[in-house]
């Protein structure tokens, strides 16, 4: 299998996300701040992946304007554009050109098999029609991780699948046309799954049951304030249950004052405290948590000329890279149609 022979000193990391809207508390703990950690030890690539949202195609203004709140969140959160490579996806069209080429390696049962796919294909249909386009999104998925021979990819544990099949293809091309690719290592961010404000599903924008990082301190205290808990108890005065509990499972991710949370489990349990009490210290929490994050988020918000910046310098990062990437994939293809025999 390809070592990477060549890559430079650091391994890399290939991680991102459709910009499909702000970022939220879910994308936070599940990847955000591991990818804060990460970009210290790995060159990194996070990339902005607008060719994957064919279902908002009918809503492009939708999709500049998220392009724009995923990179300020990311600037807000602390991914430093100086020591990573922010990259948007259609800036650099060899990924589209290595699409096409990875489907001749995918068998269409390893997308049919895809838990993702399946799942965002029930809603699609119950909308209307489905852009041809979502079909091969999963292969652009694997297109974007094997383009800088990335080692290790961030993921959240949805994700994992998809990490195996991008292994898979990886391992089939190689087999196939020469050795090209590495198989990547998936890595699961501290809070696998952040169920939403709702209780009753992964926290998301289409759900109406996230917490943003952009939210200001009110909005997070309302929020927080409507969250569900336990169906059962009544009184404050009633024993509560704690675990499965959304207001405490966001007190375990974010409440860093351990002291604290265990002890209104405790009373909780006992029935010695309301939700009233549970909710205002985890609203605390989660303010003083995001306050530099939004402090941060307008900064960039009054200096749009770094934040374009930011964008401009890891496309540029990432195009060597792709070109050397397909110089590769056309050699093991044997693309070299014009030379002669």
């Amino acid at each position: 299998m390809n070592d990477g022979t060549g890559l430079g000193e650091r391994k890399r990391i290939l991680t991102g996300i459709r910009p499909t809207g702000a970022l939220h508390l879910g994308h936070y703990g599940g990847a955000l701040e591991n990818w804060v950690r990460l970009q210290h030890e790995y060159e990194c690539f996070f990339l902005i992946a607008d060719y994957q949202v064919s279902d908002y195609a009918e809503d492009i203004t939708r999709v500049r304007e998220a392009v724009w709140d995923v990179t300020l969140d990311w600037l807000a959160v602390g991914l430093d554009p100086r020591n990573s490579h922010f990259v948007i996806e259609s800036l650099v069209p060899e990924h589209a050109e290595l699409t096409l080429w990875l489907e001749w390696a995918t068998p269409m049962g390893w997308l049919e098999r895809n838990p993702t796919l399946k799942a965002e294909l029930a809603g699609l249909e119950a909308r209307g029609s489905v852009p041809v386009a979502f079909f091969t999104y999963p292969v652009m998925q694997v297109c974007n991780i094997l383009m800088p021979k990335a080692h290790l990819v961030p993921v959240g544990e949805d994700q994992l699948p998809h990490i195996e099949m991008t292994r898979e293809v990886a391992r089939r091309f190689n087999r196939l046309y020469g050795e090209v690719f590495i198989e990547p290592q998936g890595l699961v961010g501290r809070i696998p799954r952040l169920v939403g404000t709702d209780g009753d599903a992964k926290m998301s924008k289409s759900r109406n049951n996230a917490i943003f990082l952009k939210d200001d301190a009110a909005t997070v205290t309302e929020k927080v304030r409507r969250m569900y808990t336990d169906p059962n108890r009544l009184r404050a005065t009633d024993p509560g249950r704690v675990e499965g509990n959304p207001v405490f499972m966001y007190h375990d991710a974010f409440n860093p004052d351990v002291e604290e949370v265990n002890d209104l489990k405790e009373r909780y349990r006992a029935g010695k405290v309301g939700d009233v009490e549970v909710k205002q210290k985890l609203a605390r929490a989660l303010n003083v948590m995001l306050d530099p994050i939004r402090e941060r988020r307008a900064y960039y918000e009054s200096r749009p000329d770094e934040v374009r910046d930011a964008l401009a310098t890891g496309a540029g990062a990432m195009k060597p890279v792709a070109a050397q990437t397909m110089a590769e994939v056309r050699e093991a293809l044997k693309l070299n149609y014009l030379e002669r025999p």
